[in-house]
């Protein structure tokens, strides 16, 4: 069994995030995929900071006692395909990711991540609002 969760450091990400631990102790045995879009500031020599980091990421999920993996996006993935894509292991029983307010145009212009894992993700999807 696994719980796949789109993160980026944001309200609606840490939420995800949140249910992602709930969710995954509430499967009993379930392991956790984070896949990290947190980006590197730009022109920015560092990586990500320590705060958001992969390192602070596991470090946090170790401490609540989660099974977890932690797949750290390039600027250039797709958020969207490289969470639809992770569910080719038949045990993943569910995405969660998080969700933001937007404008109508913007939704038009912009499309969405959350619209493209609910429309192609092959097993169920849990969208939460951040707090």
């Amino acid at each position: 069994m696994n719980v796949i969760v789109g993160y980026r450091p944001t309200p609606e990400g840490r939420a995800a995030l949140s249910r992602a631990v709930d969710e995954t102790r509430r499967l009993g045995g379930a392991r956790l995929l984070v896949i990290n879009s947190a980006e590197q500031p730009t022109g920015s020599p560092e990586p990500i900071s320590a705060e958001h980091g992969v390192d602070a990421l596991s470090q946090r999920l170790a401490a609540a006692g989660i099974a977890h993996d932690i797949r750290q996006l390039d600027v250039n993935d797709d958020p969207a395909e490289s969470i639809v894509s992770s569910v080719s292991d038949p045990a993943t029983d569910l995405i969660i990711i998080g969700l933001r307010r937007r404008t109508p145009v913007g939704k038009l212009i912009l499309g969405s991540v959350a619209q493209q894992v609910l429309l192609e993700a092959e097993c169920p999807v849990l969208a939460v609002k951040g707090t």
